[in-house]
């Protein structure tokens, strides 16, 4: 049912005559006249009936015009809820990894619940494949995600990317190895007999150790999975390891960096959307929050 006729039919309803309603909507007498009657033919029941010289509504048209009441305030909320120039209100759902929960997600939720109290955030902490997935199936609004820089990421051509800054990596050791000189190969040569430690939720950190072990001419034992980074350190205390760790990043007693450089190890951080989504007010509001504030 064409929202216009429906619009007609409750002004008559209200007015009480098709002059009436002509005049406060700008259209003819006929005009309101066809539409009533196409209407009445789409809901297959006569919807008003002679009342001396004016029509009344039919008690199926007064039902109709009580459904056209939210019918057409629904309508309504839609094109304000999308409208890119509206007050954002909603709700945005998140998939992200859980660096980014609590370097960029929790800071823009804060700005949010004191500036923006009608915009919400709902957080599942996903890695990258998991919060692609979710986008694509369409269950969440936006994916943070990241890559490195020797292992990029290829996305989707229906996903739309922003970058949300870099952090560079370290080699996280034993602090009685004691700091290391050299390359990133060389300084990967000096633990070629150690275990490994990568992330249990991705493969990037996997490709990242094969890359640099390749060129340091050895592969990388890799013997051991963790999501936390907190407990790759833990790990590595306990002697089970070398792993990745962000290269400003807080570390525990019992752990040092290696500095790695030619070629660096770069963690880039994105966030992802699907194509036609970015003028939601909601979403692209969360969307300005986290690109300023992202780590440049």
């Amino acid at each position: 049912m064409d929202p216009r006729r429906l619009e007609l039919l409750l002004e008559l309803s209200r007015l009480g005559s098709m002059r009436a309603v002509a005049e406060t909507l700008h259209v003819t007498t006929s005009t309101v006249s066809q539409q009533i009657a196409v209407l009445a033919r789409e809901a297959g029941t006569p919807l008003i009936e002679p009342s001396g010289r004016r029509v009344r509504l039919t008690p199926a048209g007064r039902r109709l015009a009580g459904h056209a009441v939210t019918i057409l305030a629904a309508l309504e909320a839609a094109r304000l809820d999308l409208d890119p120039s509206a007050a954002p209100v909603g709700t945005v759902r998140v998939a992200s990894f859980a660096t980014a929960v609590r370097q960029l997600l929790l800071p823009a939720a804060q700005i949010l619940a004191a500036e923006h109290p009608a915009v919400r955030l709902h957080i599942h902490e996903h890695e990258p494949r998991e919060a692609l997935g979710l986008l694509a199936d369409d269950e969440v609004d936006l994916a943070l995600v990241y890559d490195y820089s020797l292992a990029p990421a290829s996305f989707d051509r229906a996903l739309i990317t922003r970058p949300l800054g870099s952090t560079r990596w370290s080699l996280g050791v034993p602090s009685a190895q004691g700091r290391g000189r050299g390359t990133a190969p060389e300084i990967f040569g000096q633990f070629r007999e150690h275990d490994w430690i990568v992330n249990s939720r991705n493969t990037a950190d996997d490709e990242v150790v094969r890359v640099v072990g390749s060129l340091a001419g050895f592969q990388p034992r890799i013997a051991h999975r963790a999501d936390s980074l907190e407990l790759v350190q833990d790990m590595i205390v306990a002697g089970l390891g070398v792993g990745l760790l962000p290269a400003a990043g807080p570390v525990i007693r019992g752990v040092s960096l290696q500095r790695l450089h030619h070629p660096q190890v770069v963690m880039r951080a994105y966030a992802a959307i699907r194509r036609g989504r970015s003028a939601w007010p909601p979403l692209a509001l969360v969307l300005r929050l986290l690109q300023h504030d992202s780590p440049q």
